[in-house]
């Protein structure tokens, strides 16, 4: 069986499509999805899903790339972070990929939120779900100073390079490879794929966003996380089935909250 650690199923286009996309899900095997918050004022759309379906969990967080809307605090993320369905906190990190004129010494807002995130990470123990584009340098920076490692989680979508990853490996956090490991432009992400330690690796889809081949160019689902995971299982030689169990058992060792048992 396979699990999404990374989906974003609460979007408004998906919500006429949800019975079909949790038959998707079943009929691929994927027995679980974490459905990440990317602001405080549409995180009850993403607590719902959770409450309403039970192989279905939530997180916690405000993404880096949003500006406007509410800023989270440490007491607000932490309240938030004590729903029993709320397992992660996240989506948070850095992002400098538009800067749009500004220099990245004007960030600083980022770096701050991103702090705030891991804070309460540490306090609720419940693991961070990390965003990091064209800032891998300050996002490793922060977690050492932060001592992200308390806690833990995973650095989500990764496309960084193979020594940004044993940084991160370093400080205790799990990779996650989303559809663009099986583009034909990915070589350097498929080399990373090929090292990172089998049981520190979790597999995603990130969608709407991001389908795997074969269906780049279209709108992604939890479901598709299978092909991930075969894309990967071939690349490293190894059986699906393996990569599939190890994945999953990744997953449930990390977010410790979620009950495995609990799918349709």
């Amino acid at each position: 069986m396979f699990v999404d650690s990374h989906c974003h199923i609460d979007f408004p286009d998906f919500a006429e499509r949800l019975p079909q996309l949790l038959q998707n899900m079943r009929d691929n095997h994927v027995t679980h999805a974490l459905c990440i918050s990317v602001t405080l004022e549409d995180f009850p759309r993403v607590l719902a899903l959770a409450e309403q379906h039970p192989n279905l969990y939530a997180s916690v967080g405000v993404h880096p790339d949003h500006e406007e809307g509410e800023e989270p605090t440490l007491e607000r993320l932490v309240t938030l972070s004590n729903h029993p369905r709320v397992v992660g906190t996240g989506e948070t990190g850095l992002d400098y990929y538009r800067l749009n004129g500004r220099s990245i010494a004007d960030m600083e807002w980022q770096r701050e939120r991103f702090r705030t995130h891991i804070r309460a990470a540490r306090q609720t123990r419940k693991p961070l779900i990390i965003h990091t584009r064209s800032s891998a340098e300050d996002t490793l920076r922060v977690m050492g100073e932060e001592n992200a490692g308390e806690v833990g989680g995973v650095m989500h979508c990764f496309t960084e390079s193979w020594d940004v990853a044993r940084q991160s490996l370093d400080q205790g956090f799990h990779i996650s490879f989303s559809g663009i490991v099986t583009f034909k432009s990915a070589a350097d992400l498929q080399e990373t794929a090929r090292k990172v330690p089998l049981d520190r690796m979790l597999i995603e889809t990130d969608s709407p966003y991001l389908a795997p081949v074969p269906y780049r160019g279209k709108t992604n689902e939890p479901a598709w996380v299978r092909h991930v995971g075969e894309f990967i299982a071939n690349l490293r030689g190894i059986p699906v089935a393996q990569l599939a169990e190890q994945t999953t058992d990744n997953f449930f060792n990390l977010f410790k909250h979620i009950d495995r048992n609990a799918h349709v």
